[in-house]
């Protein structure tokens, strides 16, 4: 099996292969900003991608649970129906993080490209 420099290199330094830190990174905020703070997690593309769409993710998620407290009947009715919706779109991206692809979330995904491009 042949491996790509980079992808190599991380998986023998660290013992995280490039899809299961992607995959990790969504698993909460946290390894997210630890693998955008530490190298070599913050030198791959891959990983920056989808820790960056994890935190952009986070705060969209936070902001619309506080905002659907706020607005009567339709939003209350929303909170219900959120953690089901939060719960597909997990799974999605933490699978294709892990197939090695970059699923990108309508918005959050061009945003976290063009930030894990800055490196």
């Amino acid at each position: 099996m042949e491996l790509i420099a980079g992808f190599e290199t991380v998986a023998v330094a660290t013992g995280l292969t490039d899809n299961l830190a992607g995959a990790i990174a969504y698993l909460t905020f946290l390894p997210a900003i630890f693998f955008l703070l530490l190298e070599p997690y913050n030198k791959n593309r891959f990983v920056r991608f989808h820790s960056f769409q994890c935190i952009f993710l986070s705060i969209v998620w936070f902001a619309l649970s506080f905002a659907f407290t706020l607005v009567p009947f339709l939003g209350w009715a929303l909170i219900f129906v959120m953690p089901f919706l939060g719960l597909i779109l997990w799974i999605v991206v933490i699978v294709q993080a892990f197939r090695g692809q970059s699923f990108k979330v309508p918005i959050l995904g061009d945003l976290a490209e063009k930030y894990a491009s800055n490196a």
